[in-house]
Protein backbone atom coordinates (compact mmCIF):
# COMPACT_ATOMS: atom_id res chain seq x y z
CA UNK A 1 0.00 0.00 0.00
CA UNK A 2 1.17 3.48 -0.92
CA UNK A 3 0.05 6.49 -0.61
CA UNK A 4 1.47 8.96 -3.36
CA UNK A 5 2.34 12.20 -3.73
CA UNK A 6 -0.95 13.20 -4.49
CA UNK A 7 -2.69 11.81 -1.83
CA UNK A 8 -4.71 8.94 -2.78
CA UNK A 9 -4.39 5.46 -1.12
CA UNK A 10 -3.10 2.94 -3.32
CA UNK A 11 -2.57 -1.26 -3.25
CA UNK A 12 -0.48 -3.29 -5.35
CA UNK A 13 0.00 -7.22 -5.66
CA UNK A 14 3.87 -6.93 -4.18
CA UNK A 15 5.42 -8.88 -7.21
CA UNK A 16 7.86 -7.35 -9.37
CA UNK A 17 7.07 -7.23 -13.05
CA UNK A 18 10.23 -8.76 -14.02
CA UNK A 19 10.89 -11.87 -12.11
CA UNK A 20 8.35 -12.74 -9.71
CA UNK A 21 10.97 -11.33 -6.42
CA UNK A 22 9.19 -9.11 -3.69
CA UNK A 23 8.90 -5.39 -4.20
CA UNK A 24 8.26 -4.15 -0.24
CA UNK A 25 8.97 -5.36 3.23
CA UNK A 26 7.77 -3.44 6.06
CA UNK A 27 6.90 -0.04 6.33
CA UNK A 28 8.63 3.79 5.42
CA UNK A 29 8.66 6.84 3.92
CA UNK A 30 9.93 6.46 0.63
CA UNK A 31 9.86 8.23 -3.29
CA UNK A 32 9.84 5.17 -5.21
CA UNK A 33 9.33 0.90 -4.60
CA UNK A 34 12.67 -0.73 -5.94
CA UNK A 35 13.05 -4.34 -6.00
CA UNK A 36 15.78 -5.43 -4.77
CA UNK A 37 16.81 -8.34 -7.57
CA UNK A 38 17.56 -6.29 -10.44
CA UNK A 39 16.48 -2.78 -9.25
CA UNK A 40 13.46 -2.23 -11.20
CA UNK A 41 12.28 0.77 -9.66
CA UNK A 42 7.93 1.83 -9.63
CA UNK A 43 6.80 5.25 -8.87
CA UNK A 44 4.14 5.13 -5.90
CA UNK A 45 1.66 5.14 -8.03
CA UNK A 46 3.23 2.07 -9.33
CA UNK A 47 4.43 2.83 -12.74
CA UNK A 48 7.50 1.30 -13.46
CA UNK A 49 9.85 4.04 -13.68
CA UNK A 50 13.57 2.08 -14.68
CA UNK A 51 14.65 -0.68 -15.47
CA UNK A 52 18.28 -1.39 -15.61
CA UNK A 53 19.42 -1.78 -19.31
CA UNK A 54 16.38 -1.42 -20.88
CA UNK A 55 17.65 1.12 -23.41
CA UNK A 56 19.09 -2.22 -24.71
CA UNK A 57 15.98 -4.19 -25.54
CA UNK A 58 14.05 -3.24 -28.39
CA UNK A 59 10.55 -2.18 -28.00
CA UNK A 60 10.58 -2.33 -24.05
CA UNK A 61 7.30 -0.77 -23.21
CA UNK A 62 7.40 0.31 -19.54
CA UNK A 63 3.92 1.14 -19.97
CA UNK A 64 2.47 -2.02 -19.62
CA UNK A 65 4.41 -3.33 -16.88
CA UNK A 66 3.56 -1.14 -13.45
CA UNK A 67 2.62 -3.46 -10.46
CA UNK A 68 -0.63 -5.14 -10.88
CA UNK A 69 -2.98 -2.89 -8.72
CA UNK A 70 -5.71 -4.52 -6.21
CA UNK A 71 -8.65 -2.61 -4.80
CA UNK A 72 -8.59 -0.66 -1.77
CA UNK A 73 -10.69 1.17 0.51
CA UNK A 74 -10.90 2.54 4.37
CA UNK A 75 -13.62 2.40 7.29
CA UNK A 76 -12.45 4.22 10.43
CA UNK A 77 -8.82 3.64 10.76
CA UNK A 78 -9.12 0.21 9.16
CA UNK A 79 -7.65 -0.32 5.59
CA UNK A 80 -9.24 -3.31 3.55
CA UNK A 81 -7.80 -4.67 0.30
CA UNK A 82 -9.29 -6.49 -2.16
CA UNK A 83 -7.18 -8.64 -4.61
CA UNK A 84 -10.03 -8.21 -7.18
CA UNK A 85 -9.12 -4.81 -8.77
CA UNK A 86 -12.91 -4.73 -9.91
CA UNK A 87 -14.48 -5.91 -6.53
CA UNK A 88 -17.48 -3.60 -5.15
CA UNK A 89 -17.46 -0.77 -3.32
CA UNK A 90 -16.30 -1.23 0.87
CA UNK A 91 -19.41 -0.12 2.00
CA UNK A 92 -21.51 -2.99 0.49
CA UNK A 93 -19.13 -5.77 1.80
CA UNK A 94 -19.94 -4.42 5.48
CA UNK A 95 -23.59 -4.56 4.84
CA UNK A 96 -25.04 -2.70 8.36
CA UNK A 97 -22.16 -3.41 10.62
CA UNK A 98 -20.72 0.17 10.39
CA UNK A 99 -24.34 1.40 11.64
CA UNK A 100 -24.51 -1.50 14.78
CA UNK A 101 -20.72 -0.50 15.77
CA UNK A 102 -22.44 3.86 15.52
CA UNK A 103 -25.35 2.78 17.66
CA UNK A 104 -23.84 1.04 20.26
CA UNK A 105 -21.62 4.13 21.47
CA UNK A 106 -18.26 3.85 19.92
CA UNK A 107 -16.69 6.91 18.36
CA UNK A 108 -14.81 4.80 15.88
CA UNK A 109 -12.67 7.92 14.37
CA UNK A 110 -11.26 8.82 17.60
CA UNK A 111 -9.91 5.13 18.66
CA UNK A 112 -6.06 5.06 18.60
CA UNK A 113 -3.97 1.49 17.74
CA UNK A 114 -2.87 0.23 21.01
CA UNK A 115 -0.96 -3.51 20.32
CA UNK A 116 -0.65 -6.63 17.97
CA UNK A 117 -1.51 -10.10 18.61
CA UNK A 118 -1.08 -13.60 17.60
CA UNK A 119 -2.60 -16.76 18.44
CA UNK A 120 -1.74 -19.78 16.12
CA UNK A 121 -4.05 -22.80 16.50
CA UNK A 122 -3.48 -26.06 14.82
CA UNK A 123 -6.93 -26.19 13.26
CA UNK A 124 -8.65 -25.72 10.20
CA UNK A 125 -9.79 -22.06 9.69
CA UNK A 126 -13.35 -22.89 9.38
CA UNK A 127 -13.04 -24.65 12.26
CA UNK A 128 -11.59 -21.21 14.68
CA UNK A 129 -14.38 -19.43 12.61
CA UNK A 130 -17.51 -21.68 13.76
CA UNK A 131 -16.72 -21.52 17.19
CA UNK A 132 -16.08 -17.50 16.36
CA UNK A 133 -19.84 -17.60 15.24
CA UNK A 134 -21.84 -18.80 17.94
CA UNK A 135 -22.30 -18.29 22.01
CA UNK A 136 -24.39 -21.02 22.46
CA UNK A 137 -21.33 -22.48 23.90
CA UNK A 138 -20.68 -19.54 26.27
CA UNK A 139 -22.28 -20.47 29.89
CA UNK A 140 -20.30 -23.97 29.87
CA UNK A 141 -16.95 -22.63 28.17
CA UNK A 142 -16.37 -19.21 28.88
CA UNK A 143 -17.58 -18.50 32.89
CA UNK A 144 -16.05 -15.23 33.15
CA UNK A 145 -17.55 -13.89 30.00
CA UNK A 146 -21.38 -15.46 31.39
CA UNK A 147 -20.56 -13.11 34.17
CA UNK A 148 -20.36 -9.92 32.02
CA UNK A 149 -22.67 -10.02 29.48
CA UNK A 150 -26.05 -11.69 29.13
CA UNK A 151 -25.52 -14.90 27.35
CA UNK A 152 -29.35 -15.90 27.41
CA UNK A 153 -31.38 -16.85 23.85
CA UNK A 154 -33.75 -14.02 24.71
CA UNK A 155 -31.69 -11.08 25.29
CA UNK A 156 -28.40 -12.37 23.44
CA UNK A 157 -29.11 -11.27 19.60
CA UNK A 158 -27.89 -12.91 16.85
CA UNK A 159 -27.89 -11.03 13.38
CA UNK A 160 -27.53 -12.64 9.66
CA UNK A 161 -26.86 -10.40 6.49
CA UNK A 162 -25.80 -11.81 3.16
CA UNK A 163 -22.14 -11.86 3.45
CA UNK A 164 -21.54 -10.31 7.90
CA UNK A 165 -23.47 -11.36 10.83
CA UNK A 166 -23.80 -10.06 13.72
CA UNK A 167 -23.52 -11.06 17.71
CA UNK A 168 -24.60 -8.50 20.18
CA UNK A 169 -24.58 -9.17 24.02
CA UNK A 170 -25.85 -6.61 26.61
CA UNK A 171 -24.50 -6.40 29.69
CA UNK A 172 -25.39 -7.97 32.92
CA UNK A 173 -27.10 -5.05 35.65
CA UNK A 174 -24.50 -7.40 38.42
CA UNK A 175 -21.54 -6.16 36.32
CA UNK A 176 -22.59 -2.70 36.35
CA UNK A 177 -23.72 -2.12 39.60
CA UNK A 178 -20.65 -4.11 41.53
CA UNK A 179 -22.45 -6.84 42.92
CA UNK A 180 -21.66 -9.71 40.34
CA UNK A 181 -17.45 -10.36 40.18
CA UNK A 182 -17.20 -9.25 36.54
CA UNK A 183 -13.93 -9.61 35.28
CA UNK A 184 -13.51 -5.70 34.77
CA UNK A 185 -15.43 -2.58 35.50
CA UNK A 186 -18.05 -2.59 32.31
CA UNK A 187 -19.27 1.26 32.86
CA UNK A 188 -18.29 3.53 29.97
CA UNK A 189 -19.86 4.97 26.33
CA UNK A 190 -20.41 1.91 25.19
CA UNK A 191 -23.31 0.02 26.43
CA UNK A 192 -23.11 -3.84 24.95
CA UNK A 193 -20.65 -6.34 23.74
CA UNK A 194 -20.55 -6.80 19.58
CA UNK A 195 -19.23 -9.45 17.61
CA UNK A 196 -18.79 -8.95 14.05
CA UNK A 197 -18.20 -11.23 11.39
CA UNK A 198 -17.53 -9.89 7.44
CA UNK A 199 -17.11 -12.97 4.82
CA UNK A 200 -14.87 -14.51 4.40
CA UNK A 201 -12.28 -14.32 7.40
CA UNK A 202 -12.32 -10.73 9.64
CA UNK A 203 -13.88 -10.56 12.48
CA UNK A 204 -14.55 -7.04 14.72
CA UNK A 205 -14.63 -7.37 18.50
CA UNK A 206 -16.40 -4.65 20.69
CA UNK A 207 -16.11 -5.29 24.88
CA UNK A 208 -18.28 -3.15 27.08
CA UNK A 209 -17.70 0.22 28.92
CA UNK A 210 -14.12 2.02 27.80
CA UNK A 211 -13.99 3.27 23.94
CA UNK A 212 -12.71 -0.09 22.50
CA UNK A 213 -12.32 -2.19 19.34
CA UNK A 214 -10.21 -5.06 17.90
CA UNK A 215 -10.45 -6.41 14.44
CA UNK A 216 -8.46 -9.69 13.30
CA UNK A 217 -7.98 -11.67 10.25
CA UNK A 218 -8.06 -15.55 10.29
CA UNK A 219 -5.08 -16.74 8.14
CA UNK A 220 -4.81 -20.20 7.09
CA UNK A 221 -1.77 -20.97 6.84
CA UNK A 222 -2.78 -24.77 5.97
CA UNK A 223 -5.33 -27.28 6.06
CA UNK A 224 -5.00 -27.64 9.82
CA UNK A 225 -2.93 -24.50 11.25
CA UNK A 226 -4.55 -21.07 11.37
CA UNK A 227 -2.95 -17.58 12.81
CA UNK A 228 -5.73 -15.43 14.66
CA UNK A 229 -4.13 -11.88 14.21
CA UNK A 230 -5.65 -9.19 16.57
CA UNK A 231 -4.97 -5.75 16.21
CA UNK A 232 -6.06 -3.66 19.25
CA UNK A 233 -7.58 0.02 19.42
CA UNK A 234 -8.36 2.35 22.01
CA UNK A 235 -10.12 6.10 22.87
CA UNK A 236 -7.08 8.58 23.53
CA UNK A 237 -7.96 9.21 27.00
CA UNK A 238 -8.65 5.16 28.12
CA UNK A 239 -6.11 4.67 30.57
CA UNK A 240 -3.57 1.83 30.38
CA UNK A 241 -4.94 -0.44 33.23
CA UNK A 242 -8.19 0.08 31.80
CA UNK A 243 -6.65 -1.22 28.50
CA UNK A 244 -4.76 -4.23 29.93
CA UNK A 245 -7.99 -5.59 32.14
CA UNK A 246 -9.82 -5.32 28.65
CA UNK A 247 -6.60 -7.29 26.75
CA UNK A 248 -6.60 -9.31 29.73
CA UNK A 249 -10.47 -10.62 29.88
CA UNK A 250 -10.07 -11.01 26.02
CA UNK A 251 -7.15 -12.73 26.13
CA UNK A 252 -8.83 -15.40 28.36
CA UNK A 253 -11.83 -15.91 26.44
CA UNK A 254 -9.13 -16.30 23.45
CA UNK A 255 -7.43 -19.28 25.49
CA UNK A 256 -10.57 -20.78 26.11
CA UNK A 257 -11.63 -21.44 22.49
CA UNK A 258 -8.33 -22.63 21.61
CA UNK A 259 -8.63 -24.72 23.23
CA UNK A 260 -12.53 -26.03 22.31
CA UNK A 261 -11.05 -26.23 18.93
CA UNK A 262 -8.62 -28.30 19.25
CA UNK A 263 -10.83 -30.43 20.72
CA UNK A 264 -13.15 -30.31 17.66
CA UNK A 265 -10.30 -30.60 15.28
CA UNK A 266 -9.10 -34.23 16.95
CA UNK A 267 -12.99 -34.86 16.95
CA UNK A 268 -13.15 -34.21 13.28
CA UNK A 269 -10.02 -36.06 12.41
CA UNK A 270 -11.01 -38.98 14.06
CA UNK A 271 -13.78 -39.56 10.91
CA UNK A 272 -15.80 -41.07 13.02
CA UNK A 273 -18.81 -39.33 13.19
CA UNK A 274 -19.69 -38.42 9.34
CA UNK A 275 -22.64 -35.78 10.20
CA UNK A 276 -22.73 -33.34 12.71
CA UNK A 277 -26.37 -31.45 13.98
CA UNK A 278 -27.01 -27.86 13.72
CA UNK A 279 -29.22 -25.97 16.28
CA UNK A 280 -30.60 -23.93 13.70
CA UNK A 281 -31.50 -21.29 16.06
CA UNK A 282 -28.83 -21.01 18.94
CA UNK A 283 -26.03 -21.69 15.53
CA UNK A 284 -27.69 -19.85 12.21
CA UNK A 285 -24.54 -17.64 11.89
CA UNK A 286 -22.79 -20.84 11.24
CA UNK A 287 -25.29 -22.28 8.85
CA UNK A 288 -24.94 -18.98 6.66
CA UNK A 289 -21.08 -18.89 7.11
CA UNK A 290 -21.16 -22.70 5.96
CA UNK A 291 -23.92 -21.50 2.76
CA UNK A 292 -21.19 -19.01 1.75
CA UNK A 293 -18.43 -21.37 2.23
CA UNK A 294 -20.02 -23.67 -0.06
CA UNK A 295 -21.22 -20.87 -2.34
CA UNK A 296 -17.94 -19.99 -2.65
CA UNK A 297 -16.39 -23.25 -3.85
CA UNK A 298 -18.98 -24.06 -6.52
CA UNK A 299 -18.90 -20.66 -8.21
CA UNK A 300 -14.97 -21.24 -8.26
CA UNK A 301 -15.77 -24.77 -10.12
Amino acid sequence: MTRAGDGELRAFVNVCRHRGHLVAQGAGCRETLQCPYHAWTYELDGTLRRAPRSEREPEFDPSGLSLLPVAVDTWGPFVFVNPDPDAGPLHEALEGVPQMIADGGLDLDSVRFHSHHEWEQQVNWKVALENYLECYHCPVAHPGFSKMIDVDPDSYSLIVGEKTSSQLGPVRASALDGSGRAPYDARGDVGQSQYHFIWPNTTINIAPGPQNISIERWVPLGAKTTVEVTDYFFGPDIEETTIQEVIAFDSQVAEEDVALVMAVQKGLDSGAVKQGKLMTESERLIASFQRNVYDALTDAR
